[in-house]
């Protein structure tokens, strides 16, 4: 990341700063590819689509849902290896489809008593810029476009695909005060 970026909404918060951040978000909203994937797709003759996804990432969103944080996933690029993996994961909703994010994801908030301003939003790319703009915890993981870095307010320190979800989760874990290792003995998959 370069030093001379700032971010528009004032600075880049620190981890400890989007700990405090973290208290009011009630919905972790990301993107898929180049967020929960490191931005590779691999297709074979048949069209068959893979995509890599981190497994901690995976352990922390399970985690997270036993913990009662609204997990949801908004992609502009619909693909089954996406509903495949959240679904083993236990992500009720998986939005794909290639309209404006904050769109997509609207009618999801309505029906879970959220607003905009309790959500936090991880993402890579400008698609990404026009939900930045309305949720109240805009997020990039560090390998984003530099261009749109001016529109967050914290940078993960991991790439994306990379366990950059983890971190975001643990920041929740620690400002709601959850032990992922008591959050363990709860029911629901290890993934």
């Amino acid at each position: 990341m370069s030093e001379s970026i700032t971010s528009t909404r004032d600075r880049f918060l620190s981890f400890e700063e989007l700990v405090e951040r973290m208290k009011s978000i009630r919905l972790l909203a990301s993107d898929v590819d180049g967020v929960l994937t490191d931005d590779t797709i691999y297709f074979g003759p048949d069209g068959l689509e893979l995509k890599r996804f981190h497994i901690s990432d995976g352990f922390y969103i399970s985690l997270a849902l036993r913990a009662g944080l609204e997990f949801v996933v908004v992609s502009g690029r619909p693909s089954e290896a996406t509903t495949s993996r959240m679904r083993d994961l236990g992500v009720k909703h998986v939005l794909q489809a290639p309209i404006n994010k904050a769109q997509l994801i609207a009618p999801a908030l309505a029906q879970l008593g959220v607003d905009f301003t309790e959500v936090a939003f991880v993402g890579n790319e400008i698609l990404d810029v026009p939900l930045w703009r309305k949720v109240g915890l805009p997020i990039a993981v560090r390998d984003s476009a530099p261009r749109v870095l001016k529109e967050v307010r914290y940078i993960t320190a991991a790439p994306g695909g990379y366990g950059a979800i983890r971190e975001v989760i643990e920041a929740w874990f620690v400002a709601h005060g959850f032990d992922p290792e008591e959050l363990m003995k709860r029911p629901g998959p290890n993934r």
